[in-house]
């Protein structure tokens, strides 16, 4: 019976901090407007030890409804410019096509060096 109970309490604990770290990366995606993937995939290989490939689009599943209501506020705000959003957006459609399909060709370990290096590059960025 206790090892149930520390076992409940073990998923309950681990629950919370998903929720936690769910309302963070929402935050982070509403925010910048993007970018909760970058808190998303490195949180879902650690608390849920998932592999590098399904962290990615797990996350990517994650992060697209956030990106939808994120989306809605600020279309109606009115703060969206709509040429921006069509020439962009079609290059983001693309480039999320030719994305998935490199993620489920190449291995785990190149992407996680591609993911290392756009986090570095981004970074350093944010520095200069």
């Amino acid at each position: 019976m206790k090892k149930t109970f520390s076992s409940n309490t073990s998923k309950i604990k681990k629950n919370i901090v998903l929720i936690i770290l769910g309302g963070v990366i929402g935050f982070l995606n509403g925010f910048f407007g993007g970018g909760g993937g970058m808190v998303c995939v490195p949180a879902l290989e650690k608390f849920l030890n998932l592999e590098n490939k399904r962290a990615h689009a797990t996350a990517i599943a994650v992060i697209f409804p956030l990106s939808l209501v994120s989306c809605a506020v600020y279309i109606f705000k009115g703060a969206i410019e709509s040429l921006p959003l069509l020439t962009v957006g079609l290059g983001v459609l693309l480039g999320g096509i030719i994305g998935s399909i490199a993620l489920k060709i190449l291995p785990g370990k190149t992407i996680r060096l591609i993911f290392a290096f756009v986090m570095l590059a981004g970074g350093i960025r944010l520095l200069i």
